[in-house]
């Protein structure tokens, strides 16, 4: 609902936003928007004609002129906001917020990372909640609640941990008794019933070391402990304690106040379950105060996260990171008590940032890759954020927690990680198995690693460089109408690869990537954005490769097609692709534009390309392909066809025919698994280990049978053995969960053992392999897990920290309204041993 803050003339509210025109925009993920004027959006559970709360938005309408303004000189800029510290939300372009089916609009920006990050400096975090006798019922629901709250405000640069107590005290995980834990999305997980936080990874004992703060839950505490923090938190306060009333009653209310307003912290009274959220909220303004204070616009880089706000199709979600600083009050008679007004931001999609090494000029097999300071990838080609569940794609629940030494797990002794978590720029060589096709198979190669840090922000950038590819570039010099002449051809392929930035101006975005080339290199459009090298090399590439396209067609006309033989296309490195499809193949999705695992992107070059280039020249590479059900066999070749070829391996061209065998039916056959045991100790397979540390696996048992008869997949290069168990069927409401898999897989370079298994074709199978894995979940050995949580990784701590000012004025400690809550017994032994943990 918008609010309302214009009076017709008998001095009613009107709704604002009436007369507000919207356009689907291909820059804003094709959402219908209003790029003339920024709208507001206030949560349903924050009223909307508070007076503060209509001045603020009233005080904020200069903004939407400084977003135009910034829009028109960048026009490569995503959403611009402003996020108030009394909850409304400004954004330009203006979209349409629409309420869920309860009428509830439940976005509130001061959940989002991008505020809180911007709004306070990283913190320590001890959540002490009463679980005595008289914090049943309601007020342990409320409690729970209040946990997850807190939980919601914390990033992966915060510490946390969680303790409960009666009488005594108790760490609700064991595990880390004495220590803090990151909280990044993994570790934030809140089992509801046990409160047990089943933190799975990477527990830093020494904290953010920055803020410092313990959050009191409880309903009632029976006396101040005046003498406890007179011992170890007086006179500079350093740890402030936060306290939060559950329940309607009053008593020890006093006692719970006091503690919280000589501590620097605040007191909250929380009755019911809808006055969690803005309450808990209290505590990251009296945070910022010292940040505040200051006048210190530190400016924030958040993680990676998914753009799930504006639309609702995971096929479409994007990977962002957003850029944030914070607004606030410079009114000297207001200085110490650093009220913090808001916080402004952008988003930024991290394909952009990645565009500024294309792979094209990376070689086959390069990649370029970003991470932050904790070491966690932002973007790099093996990160897999979603997931399918059912139909349905789906964020992971850890997607943006993915550790650099997940993906790149050669890196055993990770000296990468280190050195890129700490900002060092360098180079490093290593021996790595490329795990490609989904995992299916790997590639061996030897991996050079360049990488540096980027200044002003958490974040470092890597590139990687295989041997043998990258590092030269063959150019030629080839006219544009040379270059428009080859490319009047329909089998083409030239829209899958980004030539010209089309998107920015919304004049060119009526031209096809075809028509922006030609239009850009025959100078009618002088204004787009283009890459002339990878053009240079695209037209090159059409005039050379023109002349395939006749041989092709005369083959066919006289008949001499191979038997089988059912496309013919030939791919190069700067994108382009000639396709000739023979007759009865109208059907095939193979290479056509629904087929993206086969063609060229801005940031992928197909299996069947990466494959072949490691293949010796002029001779076939057998490669299977799913088409519709059907299995076909491409036969790929880095085919001699132009002279620099055997020259620079950098400079490849590729030639395939596609060929559906009548033998078709016999490429599905089983397997036992013993049979694949007696062939390992005959020598005739290796087995390969492969991981995947962003699988997901089902919450059910799992088990091993080495009885049942083993089939799925094939592939060139490995087999995958089946262990899944026939005596446990998974049900289908078994939630998915994050785990770490590995799984065997057999190669042999000898074509003879491959036709042991199917004597028609040089391919050997692939099969599922499903071992036990670890789970993040609190049920499995204690010891092994309590390990690997406690193993603690490099990090880099965020520069800036602002955790104390000499000037606050703490007296503004809640409590300002009618108090009615209670807290219970809070032992004097109890403090000693949180005080001390910091």
């Amino acid at each position: 609902m918008p609010p309302k803050i214009v009076c017709d003339v008998d001095g009613n509210y009107v709704d604002l936003g009436g007369e507000f025109p919207l356009e689907e925009n291909e820059h804003f993920n094709k959402l219908p928007v209003n790029t003339q004027m920024s709208n507001i959006q206030v949560p349903t559970n924050v009223y909307n004609k508070d007076p503060n709360i209509l001045n603020a938005i009233y005080n904020t309408e200069a903004l939407n002129d400084v977003f135009i303004g910034n829009f028109q000189k960048d026009p490569t800029l995503t959403w611009q906001y402003f996020g108030s510290s009394t909850g409304f939300f400004r954004i330009y372009p203006g979209i349409k917020w629409t309420p869920d089916s309860n009428g509830v609009v439940a976005f509130d920006c001061r959940n989002r990372n991008w505020y809180i990050q911007a709004a306070t400096s990283p913190k320590d975090i001890i959540i002490m909640v009463d679980i005595s006798g008289s914090m049943k019922g309601l007020k342990m629901t409320i409690a729970k609640h209040t946990i997850n709250t807190i939980l919601d405000t914390l990033g992966e640069n915060d510490f946390v941990n969680v303790i409960a107590y009666t009488d005594y005290v108790r760490y609700v995980e064991p595990c880390f008794r004495g220590t803090l834990v990151q909280a990044d999305l993994d570790n934030r997980e809140v089992r509801p019933l046990s409160l047990c936080i089943c933190v799975q990874a990477r527990a830093n004992g020494q904290g953010s070391m920055c803020n410092q703060a313990i959050m009191l839950i409880t309903d009632g505490a029976m006396e101040d402990f005046q003498s406890v923090f007179e011992e170890f938190n007086w006179p500079e306060r350093r740890v402030r304690v936060f306290t939060y009333l559950i329940g309607r009653e009053m008593t020890f209310a006093q006692n719970t106040k006091w503690i919280a307003c000589n501590n620097k912290g605040y007191y909250t009274h929380i009755s019911t379950l809808a006055d969690v959220q803005e309450n808990v909220m209290e505590y990251l303004h009296v945070l910022s105060r010292p940040m505040v204070i200051n006048h210190d616009h530190d400016i924030i880089w958040t993680e990676a996260y998914m753009d799930t706000l504006f639309t609702t199709k995971a096929q479409s979600l994007l990977l962002m990171t957003s850029v944030a600083m914070p607004v606030f009050s410079k009114k000297k008679e207001t200085l110490s008590h650093g009220i913090l007004l808001g916080v402004v931001g952008s988003d930024i999609p991290l394909m952009e940032v990645m565009k500024l090494a294309p792979r094209y000029m990376l070689g086959a097999h390069g990649y370029a890759f970003l991470i932050n300071n904790n070491g966690y990838i932002l973007s790099h080609p093996d990160l897999r954020p979603l997931y399918k569940d059912g139909k349905k794609l789906k964020p992971k629940p850890n997607y943006n927690s993915v550790d650099l030494s997940e993906v790149e797990w050669e890196d055993t002794d990770e000296l990468l990680r280190t050195a890129m978590v700490k900002g060092e720029t360098g180079t490093l060589s290593l021996n790595i198995r490329a795990s490609v096709d989904k995992g299916k198979r790997p590639l061996y190669l030897t991996n050079e690693y360049f990488y540096t840090n980027i200044d002003n922000t958490p974040f470092s950038f890597g590139m990687a460089l295989t041997k043998g590819h990258g590092k030269l570039m063959f150019m030629g010099n080839v006219s544009v109408e040379e270059g428009e002449v080859s490319h009047n051809c329909p089998q083409h392929r030239l829209e899958i690869v980004t030539y010209c930035e089309t998107d920015i101006d919304p004049a060119h975005r009526k031209y096809s990537q075809l028509q922006a080339a030609i239009r850009y290199l025959l100078g009618k459009e002088p204004d787009l954005e283009c890459d002339e090298v990878l053009l240079s090399q695209t037209l090159f590439d059409a005039v050379v490769t023109a002349p395939l396209e006749a041989y092709w067609n005369t083959l066919m006309l006289n008949d001499r097609v191979e038997p089988g033989v059912e496309t013919a296309f030939l791919g190069t490195r700067s994108g382009l692709m000639r396709v000739v499809r023979y007759a009865g193949v109208e059907t095939r999705v193979f290479l056509t534009p629904a087929d993206k695992d086969n063609l060229f992107t801005i940031d992928h070059f197909p299996l069947w390309y990466r494959l072949a280039v490691e293949n010796t020249p002029g001779k076939f590479y057998y490669y299977p392909v799913n088409d519709k059900g059907f299995k076909m066999f491409s036969a790929a070749s880095a085919e001699s066809i132009l002279p620099c070829v055997c020259l620079n391996a950098a400079r490849v061209s590729v030639l395939l025919a596609s060929c559906c065998f009548s033998q078709i039916g016999r490429f599905f056959g089983e397997v036992d698994g013993s049979i694949m045991a007696s062939l390992l100790k005959m020598g005739m397979f290796k087995k390969v280990s492969l991981f995947d540390y962003q699988a997901m696996c089902k919450t059910g048992h799992h088990h091993a049978s080495s009885a049942r008869p083993l089939l799925s997949r094939c592939c060139v290069t490995c087999v995958r053995v089946c262990v899944v168990s026939t005596a446990h069927k998974q049900k289908k409401l078994d939630a998915l969960q994050p785990c770490d898999t590995a799984y065997p897989g057999f190669e042999t370079s000898d074509l003879r053992h491959a036709l042991f298994l199917q004597n028609f074709v040089p391919i050997i199978y692939l099969f599922h392999s499903e071992l036990p894995v670890f789970l993040n979940i609190c049920e499995h050995n204690a010891t092994v897990k309590c390990n690997r949580m406690r193993s603690q990784k490099v990090r880099r701590r965020p520069q800036s920290c602002h955790a104390y000012h000499p000037k606050e004025n703490a007296k503004d400690c809640g409590g300002a309204a009618a108090i009615s809550l209670s807290l219970s017994l809070f032992s004097a032994s109890l403090l000693i041993s949180l005080v001390a943990e910091f």
